[in-house]
C-alpha cells in the first residue's frame, strides 16, 4: 500500500520526485524517503512522518539535485515506522537503490543465507533484503542489473511493484511488478515511474502498465523493453494514452479531497450512468452484461466478494439482486472467501467489487474463483487495474479519481453501477414489468439532482456535528436497503474521527446494543418513509424511551419521526431500491465534520491507506 514514484531523463528528477509522493501519499504516510543521483553520487534523505517532513529535511541538507531519482511514501508492514525503515534501501555497497511497495514473504530466510555470505541489515524491512539479494546475484553470476533482478525475483514469494537503480548505470532504470500496480510514463525522452498515473500527469499522457510477473528496462535513449519474470521471454510493451487530467487530481478549492469528492457525487453518479441509462429508449446498454447474459441468466448463484466500502456496496446489490432478478446472492469479505475452502462451480457469477482495482483479498478471491470455473465480473473504478483485467468482464464506474482515503463517491457510484446491472438482467429475465423498469428508469436519472439537494442540508449537518463531536460512540441504524448503510456511516465516521462506532440492522438493538443506549448516546436512524418505516420508527421509540439521543435521516416532509427525534436531515423521495444513493450522504458529510472538528487528517486517517495490496 505504499507510493513509488522514479524519475530518468534531463529535468531535476528532486521537483518531480517530491510531486510525485505527494500525490501518491494517500497510499501511506508512515514515512517518506528519496534517493537521487547527480552523475557522481547516489544522495539518499529519508524520514519518519509525511512528505512535507521529507521535504523539509531534504531541503535543509542540499539533497535535491540530479536527473534521475526514486521516491517512496511507506504504509509499514515489516519494521516500525521510523527513519532507518523508510524506503529507499541500499545495497551493503551501496550502489544499488530501491523503492518497494509490498511484502516479500520468505526475507527472513533470505536474509539468514545472506548473513552467512557476510552481508549486514540496518533495518527490519524485507525491502533491504531484496535489494542485497539482487546485489549478491549480480556479483556472483557477474550479470547486469536487468538479469539480477530477474534472477532474485524468481527466487522471492510474496507481492511487488520495485524500482532499481545502480549508479554504475546512470541512463537505466529496472522495475517489476507482482500483485502490485506499476505504471511507466512515457514522455520525449524521459520516462517516469509511478503507483498509478497521477504523479506524471501534467508531463506525459502516455503509460505503460506491466502486467503480474513482468518487469521493464527503462533506458534513456531507448523504448522500454518488458519481459516476463518467469521465462525471460520478450513481451510488446502497449503504450497507452490515459484518461485522467490534472484538476481532477487537485482540491479545486475545497479544504480536503474528502469534502471535494462528496460533492462531486452527482457528476460521479451521472458519468456512471452516462451511455448506460437510456431513459428516452427505455433500455440499459451494458456491453459486458450483454456480451455474458446467458453466464448471469442461467447462474445458480451471485457471489460478491469485496473489502471495506465495496463490501457494503456489495450487501445493497444483494437486496437489489434478489428483490429484481431472484436470483440467489451471497456477499463475501474477499479476506474470508479465499481462506475458508468456498463451495464454487461453473454455474457461479462472481462480483468483484473494488475502487482501485488492486485490492489483493479481492485479487486472490478472482483467482481462486477462476481456478474452480466460475464467471468473474469485476467492477471497479480504475481503468486497467489488476481486476479489470483478471475479470472475463466488468464494468467501470467512471467516478473520477478518489483521493480521500475514505471512500464516497466510490460507494455511491458502486450502488449505481450494481443497480444498472440489476436492472438489465431483471428486464432480460421478464421479472419486472414495462411500468416498474421505466419507473426505475426515471429515478436513476433524477438521482443525480436529488443528491445536490441533500448536499444543501451541509449547514445544518455541520451544526449537528458540532453538538457531538466529543462523544465517544455511535450507533447507527438501518433496516432493509439501508442497513448496509448504517455500516457504512458507522465505518466512515471510525476512519476518520476515530470515534467507535457500530452499525446494526435496527430490529438487532433489541438482541444486545440496546444496553449501550444512555443520554450520552447518539443514535443515527435511517428512516425513510420506504421500506419498514412503522418498524424503525418503533426503534426509535424504544431508544427515546432509555433517554438515547437521535439523529434521524428521513423522507422530507416526515413528521412522525421529526416528533421524536432530536435532529433530522431530509433527504428527497425515491424508489426504495435507490434509498441509499441519498441517505449515505448527510452520513458522509456528518464524519467529516466531526473529523474536522477534532482536529484529525481526514484525507490521510491514521493507520491507513486507500489502496490495500498487501495482506
Amino acid at each position: 500500500m505504499c507510493g513509488i514514484v522514479g524519475y530518468l531523463g534531463q529535468r531535476e528528477a528532486y521537483p518531480i520526485v517530491i510531486k510525485g509522493l505527494e500525490r501518491l501519499e494517500y497510499r501511506g504516510y508512515d514515512s517518506a524517503g528519496i534517493v537521487l543521483y547527480d552523475g557522481e553520487k547516489a544522495k539518499l534523505c529519508k524520514t519518519k512522518g509525511k512528505v512535507t517532513d521529507l521535504k523539509g529535511k531534504a531541503e535543509s541538507e542540499n539533497i535535491t539535485t540530479g536527473s534521475i531519482g526514486l521516491g517512496h511514501t511507506r504504509w509499514a508492514t515489516h519494521g516500525e515506522p521510523n527513519d532507518v525503515n523508510a524506503h529507499p534501501h541500499l545495497s551493503n555497497s551501496g550502489n544499488l537503490a530501491i523503492i518497494h511497495n509490498g511484502i516479500i514473504e520468505n526475507y527472513g530466510s533470505i536474509k539468514k543465507e545472506l548473513e552467512k555470505r557476510g552481508y549486514t541489515f540496518h533495518s527490519d524491512t524485507d525491502t533491504e533484503v531484496l535489494v542485497n539479494l539482487i546485489e549478491d546475484i549480480k556479483e556472483k553470476e557477474q550479470v547486469k542489473l536487468g538479469k539480477a533482478v530477474q534472477i532474485a525475483l524468481n527466487q522471492v514469494v510474496g507481492a511487488y511493484a520495485i524500482a532499481v537503480f545502480d549508479k554504475s548505470k546512470p541512463d537505466e532504470i529496472v522495475v517489476a511488478k507482482l500483485g502490485s500496480p506499476l505504471a511507466i510514463g512515457v514522455g520525449e525522452g524521459e520516462f517516469f515511474i509511478a503507483s498509478d498515473a497521477s504523479p506524471f500527469i501534467e508531463y506525459t499522457n502516455n503509460a505503460i502498465y506491466l502486467e503480474d510477473e513482468q518487469m521493464a528496462i527503462v533506458r534513456l535513449g531507448r523504448d522500454v523493453k518488458v519481459r516476463q519474470i518467469k521465462d525471460d521471454k520478450s513481451v510488446a510493451a502497449y503504450v497507452q494514452e490515459l484518461q485522467l487530467n490534472l484538476d481532477q487530481i487537485e482540491k479545486n478549492g475545497y479544504d480536503h479531497f474528502m469534502l471535494k469528492e462528496i460533492h462531486e457525487q452527482p457528476h460521479a453518479i451521472k458519468d456512471t450512468y452516462r451511455g448506460r441509462l437510456r431513459t428516452n429508449e427505455g433500455i440499459i446498454k451494458m456491453a459486458g452484461i450483454e456480451d455474458n447474459l446467458e453466464k448471469f441468466l442461467n447462474a445458480n448463484r451471485i457471489i460478491i466478494v469485496a473489502c471495506g466500502t465495496s463490501w457494503h456496496a456489495g450487501l445493497v446489490a444483494e437486496y437489489i439482486f434478489e428483490d429484481l432478478v431472484r436470483i440467489p446472492v451471497e456477499v463475501e469479505y474477499a479476506s474470508e472467501f479465499r481462506y475458508r475452502n468456498p463451495v464454487i462451480t461453473s454455474k457461479d457469477v462472481v462480483i468483484a467489487i473494488s475502487q482501485s482495482g488492486e485490492t489483493a483479498d479481492t485479487l486472490a478471491a478472482i483467482k481462486l474463483a477462476k481456478q474452480n470455473g466460475a464467471f468473474v465480473f469485476g467492477v471497479c473504478n480504475v481503468v486497467g487495474s489488476s481486476i479489470a483485467r483478471e475479470s472475463h468482464a466488468g464494468a467501470y464506474t467512471h467516478a473520477g479519481p478518489e483521493i480521500g482515503v475514505a471512500s464516497t463517491k466510490a460507494f455511491t457510484t458502486q450502488i449505481t453501477l450494481l443497480s444498472l446491472i440489476a436492472l438489465k438482467l431483471a428486464q432480460s429475465k421478464g421479472m419486472i414489468s414495462k411500468t416498474e423498469f421505466h419507473q426505475y428508469l426515471a429515478e436513476m436519472e433524477a438521482i443525480p439532482d436529488k443528491v445536490e439537494k441533500v448536499l444543501l442540508s451541509d449547514d445544518h449537518v455541520k451544526y449537528i456535528s458540532s453538538v457531538y463531536k466529543d462523544v465517544p460512540n455511535f450507533l447507527y441504524l438501518g433496516r432493509g436497503y439501508n442497513f448496509p448503510v448504517a455500516l457504512e456511516g458507522a465505518l466512515k465516521l471510525k476512519e476518520i474521527s476515530y470515534i467507535h462506532a457500530e452499525g446494526y440492522p435496527a430490529a438487532e438493538m433489541k438482541h444486545g446494543p440496546i444496553a449501550l443506549i444512555d443520554e450520552q448516546m447518539p443514535v443515527v436512524v435511517i428512516a425513510t418513509k420506504k421500506g419498514h418505516y412503522e418498524k424503525v420508527v418503533s426503534n426509535i421509540q424504544e431508544i427515546k424511551s432509555r433517554k438515547g439521543k437521535i439523529i434521524g435521516i428521513v423522507t422530507e416532509g416526515d413528521k412522525e419521526v421529526k416528533s421524536m427525534a432530536d435532529y433530522v436531515i431530509e433527504v428527497p423521495e425515491t424508489i426504495e431500491g435507490l434509498t441509499p444513493l441519498l441517505t449515505t450522504i448527510p452520513l458522509q458529510l456528518l464524519s467529516y465534520h466531526i473529523a474536522v472538528m477534532r482536529n484529525c487528517n481526514v484525507d490521510q486517517p491514521r493507520n491507513l491507506a486507500k489502496s490495500v495490496t498487501v495482506e
